[in-house]
C-alpha cells in the first residue's frame, strides 16, 4: 500500500495516494458536444516565420476539428480579439465554416504587446457562452514572449475566474518566453505545458493536442472528501504524469469536492494530505479520517458520484518517539517533487545568470532523477552539463535558452510508471450501519466509519481502504 495507516505517536499529518484512471468507452463513443477555442499570439514579437508558422499550425488544429464541434477563436496582443466567428459566440464547425475560420487565421497581422490574461478571460467569455452544460469545454494557446502588458496580479486574478470553467493547453514557441507563466496557467486550468523551440514542429503538436482533446467525453471531474471532523484538508496535488497544487476547493452538501478537469483514456494521480491534532485521535484505535469519492459532471450538467467510496483510515500507535516507515511509494512522490523543484530553480538561476546556483540545483537535480530511474528528465540534465574543474558535473556554459526552457517547463513532468497506489473501491454489505458510540445511523449500506464521530462500524471486522 501507499500508505499505511499507523502513524507515529506525534504526527500531525496523513497522506494517500488516489488514481484515477479514464478508460476508452467500449463500442461507439458518447456523442458529447465538444467547444473549442484556439488562442493565437499576433504580437509584434511573431513577426515573419514565427507567424507564417503559427498560422499553418492552427489551420491544421482546425482541420482536425469534427462536424458539429463548436469553434471560437481569439487573437491576442496586448488586447484580445475574437477573429472567428465574426458574429460573436461560438460556431458550429461544418465545411463551410471550417474553411472561414482559417481564411480568418491567414490574415492576420503581427502588432502590439502580449497580456496573456486578457487572452484567457475572453476565452472564458466564448465558454460562458454554451448553453450545454454538458459540453467539454477545452482551449489552446501559443505565445512567443512574456506576459509584459499585465501584472502578476491580474493574471492571477483571471485565472481563478477561469478556473473550472475550461481546460487549456499552453506551448511556448521560440527562446523569449518563460517557463513559470505557461506552468501557471496549465496548473490553474488543468492543461499541459510545452516547449516548442523549433517552430516548425508546431503543427504536429497542435494536430495530436486537437485530436486528444476530443477524445474527452466528461466535461468535468471532482475528488469528493468528507473530512472526519478531527482533520483539515492540508492540501492536493496531481503527482503524475505532471505535478500542479490543487487549491481551488468547493463545498457541496458538507462534502468538499476538488476539481480535477477532464483527459483522455490515461492515468492520473493525487496526493491527498491531511492535519491534526494528535490528542484528539484515541491511541491504537482505527479510525476513518476522510472519505472519498469521484464525482463527474453528466451531460445534463449534474454532477453525481461516478466511482464507489473508499475510506482513508489511520491509527495512532502509542510509543512516542517510536518510528515508523514512510510508504515508499510517498517518498517517492515527494523525491519527484524535490526533482522538480530543482530543475526549476536550476533553469531560473541559469536565465538569471546565476551560474553557481545553477550548478548545484543542476548536480542536485541529477542525483535525483539518477536515484528516481527517471530517463526523461535525465536525459535533459545530461544534454545541458559537462564536467568542471574540479571534476564535479556542472552546467554548460553555452547551454542555451532554449534548453533551459525545456528543462524548466518539463520539471513537472513525472515518469509515465505508476506507483501502487490506493484504489477507490469498497465492498458492499446491503445492510446499514449504526454507529456503537453516538448510535448515529449511516446514510450508506457500505459505510464503514461513522460519518458523526468517526468510530468503526461493525463487530471487529476488516477494514476498506482506499
Amino acid at each position: 500500500m501507499d500508505s499505511p495507516s499507523d502513524l507515529p505517536y506525534d504526527e500531525r499529518r496523513a497522506d494517500a495516494l488516489i488514481t484515477v484512471t479514464a478508460h476508452s468507452a467500449a463500442g461507439p463513443s458518447p456523442q458529447v458536444r465538444s467547444a473549442q477555442v484556439l488562442i493565437m499570439d499576433r504580437s509584434l514579437s511573431m513577426s515573419r516565420h514565427k507567424l507564417d508558422e503559427a498560422k499553418r499550425a492552427m489551420c491544421a488544429a482546425i482541420d482536425t476539428l469534427r462536424d458539429g464541434t463548436l469553434l471560437g477563436i481569439v487573437a491576442g496582443n496586448h488586447q484580445a480579439e475574437v477573429i472567428f466567428p465574426p458574429t460573436g459566440g461560438l460556431a458550429v464547425v461544418d465545411a463551410r465554416s471550417r474553411e472561414d475560420a482559417k481564411l480568418r487565421v491567414a490574415g492576420q497581422l503581427a502588432e502590439g504587446g502580449t497580456a496573456i490574461g486578457q487572452w484567457l478571460d475572453r476565452a472564458r467569455d466564448l465558454f460562458a457562452s454554451v448553453e450545454s452544460p454538458g459540453t467539454v469545454r477545452h482551449a489552446m494557446l501559443y505565445t512567443d514572449g512574456k506576459d509584459e502588458h499585465e501584472t502578476p496580479e491580474q493574471l492571477a486574478e483571471i485565472l481563478a475566474s477561469c478556473a473550472d470553467r475550461y481546460i487549456c493547453h499552453a506551448r511556448g514557441l521560440g527562446e523569449d518566453w518563460h517557463h513559470d507563466e505557461l506552468l501557471r496557467i496549465t496548473q490553474a486550468l488543468h492543461g499541459t505545458a510545452e516547449a516548442v523551440v523549433t517552430i516548425a514542429d508546431l503543427t504536429e503538436d497542435f494536430t495530436h493536442l486537437m485530436r486528444e482533446a476530443q477524445r474527452i467525453v466528461v466535461p468535468r471531474l471532482y475528488l469528493g472528501l468528507r473530512l472526519n471532523s478531527r482533520f483539515q484538508l492540508a492540501f492536493v496535488r496531481q503527482t503524475r504524469p505532471t505535478e500542479a497544487d490543487l487549491t481551488l476547493r468547493q463545498l457541496l452538501d458538507g462534502e468538499t469536492h476538488v476539481p480535477l478537469g477532464s483527459w483522455p483514456a490515461e492515468s492520473r494521480q493525487y496526493q491527498v494530505s491531511l492535519r491534526f491534532d494528535p490528542d484528539t485521535l484515541t491511541v491504537d484505535e482505527l479510525m476513518r479520517a476522510a472519505r472519498v469519492t469521484l464525482h463527474a459532471e453528466f451531460p445534463d450538467g449534474t454532477r453525481r458520484p461516478c466511482s464507489e467510496s473508499a475510506a482513508m483510515v489511520v491509527r495512532r500507535r502509542a510509543t512516542p518517539g517510536f518510528g515508523i516507515v514512510r510508504s515508499p511509494d510517498l517518498t517517492r512522490v515527494e523525491n519527484e517533487r524535490e526533482l522538480g523543484m530543482a530543475m526549476r530553480a536550476c533553469a531560473d538561476a541559469q536565465l538569471r545568470g546565476d551560474l553557481d546556483r545553477a550548478d548545484r540545483e543542476l548536480r542536485l537535480a541529477t542525483s535525483l532523477a539518477e536515484s528516481l530511474g527517471d530517463t526523461a528528465r535525465l536525459r535533459l540534465l545530461r544534454a545541458v552539463a559537462t564536467t568542471g574543474p574540479d571534476g564535479r558535473p556542472r552546467l554548460r556554459r553555452d547551454a542555451s535558452r532554449g534548453q533551459m526552457l525545456r528543462i524548466g517547463v518539463d520539471s513537472t513532468k513525472t515518469v509515465s510508471r505508476p506507483v501502487e497506489s490506493r484504489e477507490l473501491s469498497v465492498r458492499h454489505t446491503g445492510l446499514p450501519r449504526v454507529c456503537p458510540r453516538c448510535d448515529t445511523t449511516a446514510t450508506s449500506p457500505t459505510a464503514k466509519f461513522c460519518e458523526e464521530c468517526g468510530h468503526p462500524l461493525g463487530a471487529g471486522g476488516p477494514v476498506d481502504a482506499l
